[in-house]
């Protein structure tokens, strides 16, 4: 029997600016721990220290521009685009923008914040 998920949970994000983290299925919200799913809307100018995580990443963006930097390139992530940050590869978001942006980023396993791995703010 399907489970109803009826609203989100808000998690606390990590970054220089506050951004929002509705996280619809996950450790949190369902107590999932195969994969998470969040709408992420963080503001123009917000960015997050890198990381190194122990799960794969997809996002898409429906709003505004996305900024991943790799430790080989730095991608821009438009609205109706999409990427996938690998395990064990180093990754930083940011939206540099006007506007901010609003995604939708998918974790498997899912996030935590033990496995994130971040770098030190």
């Amino acid at each position: 029997m399907p489970d109803l998920i009826e609203k989100p949970t808000i998690v606390a994000a990590a970054g220089n600016l506050p951004k929002r983290i509705a996280e619809y299925v996950g450790r949190v919200n369902s107590a999932t721990e195969a994969v998470s799913i969040a709408r992420m809307e963080s503001p123009a100018g917000w960015s997050e220290p890198g990381q190194t995580p122990d799960f794969d990443e997809y996002t898409v963006v429906l709003r505004g521009i996305l900024r991943v930097e790799t430790s080989s390139m730095t991608i821009d992530v438009k609205a109706g685009q999409a990427i996938a940050a690998h395990r064990g590869e180093w990754v930083r978001y940011s939206t540099p923008e006007p506007g901010g942006a609003e995604y939708i980023a998918v974790c498997i396993p899912a996030f935590s914040p033990e496995l994130v791995h971040r770098e030190p703010s």
